[in-house]
């Protein structure tokens, strides 16, 4: 697989001095060949890396040291962005990595307004952690590598010949002086309006004089603009890229991927009796599970969206299919649905669920991030993610319904304003038992319940190995590489085997 144009012929890879430095604006796209498992690994691990931004972002207050301790570590386990002066092979990987990989994801996030706005905040979340890593050194160092060339006055300028003759010289002095700088930079005025907003430089004659570690704020600027205009860029040559039969599949799923335990593996079939799931609704179901069961106890029905959402979650926390079929049907009979037309328009999409019909898929519950992102409510559903889809007013009514305290309330309204809908449910999570701090990250319903039980003692007889290897995108990623050989062996008759099964490598989103 080829990135952006031809290969040059000679031993020295052409990429090479981009991986000079740890960080770089990401201006030039990769060239080289690289392998379609190669593809989906890098994917996968940065898309990862991405979402604990995201959730660090907004669990601790940016830049703190918690936060900078948290996602230090979270670093490491991915890639090297501490500073290293020893550029060896291994560096000169990670960074490969970094830059193959983000390349690939403005691919996937490049295709719609809220994707392109979630993925520009990470990135630049991330970039200011790592800029601010670097010693003033070598922040001056990438600054002139691209061609951010700011003036520098030195200390000694400050302090004998800066404007001796402003009227405010004193609190200037005092000003900089607090401010514990190496240097103060003179840059253009236009490009430095968030610190003038700020009342955080002198400004003289169109120039704003800034002390060095404030430098950051024109940086991540500069960064946002050139990513914005990126993928505004990349989107116009999707087409181009779709065309690959190999990466669509693949591409048209990341932006909705599911990253985290795979809950198909069911070790507790059976262990819930239908008796129980009126009170697990109530106790240990997410707002989501919640609506859909009250929705479906009200009207004795739910239409195929619900049916699947719900009936999935059902079946990962341990229905099995004798009970889903009794479930379902004593449900649907209570309404105007009969027994014999249950039997004939209904059990076969649960059997199908369970992987008894059709293509023998085995589906799997669906993720957070599918159920927001994916098959939005039309009027008359009531699948989907409350705190995405339905009205704030709405919300508001529901939640005071299920006993949620008023500042529980405009706290989760404000993770709802700020599209912090998975945060927004981990709040409805912590409210709900009384605790004061989750120690986990929510991203799957299933997750939801199984934390729940866990909390309310329930967790011996209903829950998972979660030690148990999990089948997760990296696995699949690995089948993808067998897929891509396969290809390479057998020519294009092979090439709609392998499409499936890269549909099916996210299927668990």
């Amino acid at each position: 697989m080829q990135f952006g144009g031809r290969r040059k012929k000679n031993s020295i890879n052409p990429q090479s001095e981009l991986y000079g430095q740890h960080l770089q604006f990401y201006g030039q796209p990769p060239l080289e060949n690289i392998s379609l498992s190669e593809f989906e690994t890098f994917a996968v691990e940065r898309l990862k890396l991405l979402k604990t931004v995201e959730n660090l972002g907004v669990s601790h207050v940016k830049l703190t040291d918690l936060y900078i301790s948290k996602l230090e570590k979270e670093l490491k386990l991915v890639y090297s962005y501490r500073k290293n002066d020893f550029y060896g092979p291994t560096e000169y990987e990670k960074r490969r990595k970094d830059h193959i990989s983000h390349f690939i994801l403005r691919l996937a996030y490049c295709q719609t307004e809220d994707l392109r706005r979630w993925f520009i905040q990470q990135e630049v979340d991330l970039f200011r952690f790592r800029f601010n890593d670097l010693d003033p050194k070598q922040q001056l160092e990438f600054l002139h590598k691209n061609n951010l060339r700011y003036d520098t006055i030195s200390s000694e300028e400050k302090t004998h010949g800066w404007p001796l003759h402003c009227e405010h010289i004193h609190d200037l002095i005092v000003f900089f002086s607090s401010s514990n700088c190496h240097c103060i930079l003179k840059v253009p005025f236009q490009d430095a309006l968030d610190l003038v907003r700020l009342r955080k430089v002198y400004l003289k004659q169109g120039y704003a004089y800034i002390p060095h570690q404030d430098i950051v704020t024109i940086v991540l600027n500069d960064f946002r603009t050139r990513l914005s205009k990126a993928l505004a860029l990349t989107a116009r040559s999707l087409p181009a890229v779709h065309s690959d039969e190999r990466l669509q599949p693949l591409l048209n799923h990341l932006s909705h991927a599911y990253v985290g335990q795979d809950y198909s593996i069911q070790k507790n079939v059976g262990k819930i009796s239908l008796d129980q799931i009126d009170s697990l609704s109530g106790k240990s179901f997410p707002l989501c599970m919640r609506q859909l069961h009250q929705s479906l106890r009200e009207n004795h029905h739910l239409r195929h969206g619900g049916r699947m959402q719900y009936g999935l979650f059902l079946k990962g926390i341990g229905l099995s299919l004798e009970q889903a079929l009794q479930f379902w049907k004593m449900e649907f009979i209570r309404g105007k649905v009969d027994a014999d037309k249950f039997d004939k328009a209904y059990a076969y999409s649960i059997r199908h669920m369970f992987g008894k019909e059709g293509k023998r898929t085995d589906y799997t519950p669906y993720s957070c991030m599918k159920v927001i992102l994916s098959n939005p409510p039309s009027q008359g559903d009531h699948h989907g993610c409350p705190f995405r889809h339905s009205d704030p007013e709405l919300l508001k009514q529901k939640l005071q319904v299920y006993k949620v305290s008023p500042s529980g309330i405009n706290q989760i309204l404000e993770l709802v304003k700020g599209m912090h809908y998975q945060l927004a449910c981990q709040k409805y999570f912590e409210l709900t038992h009384n605790i004061e701090d989750s120690s986990f990250s929510l991203n799957h319903p299933n997750q939801y319940f199984l934390e729940s039980q866990k909390l309310l003692g329930g967790g011996k007889d209903i829950k998972r190995e979660m030690d148990a290897p999990q089948r997760s995108q990296e696995n699949a990623a690995s089948k993808g590489s067998t897929a891509t050989q396969e290809v390479a062996a057998n020519t294009s008759q092979h090439l709609a085997e392998m499409t499936e099964d890269l549909d099916s490598f996210f299927q668990d989103a």
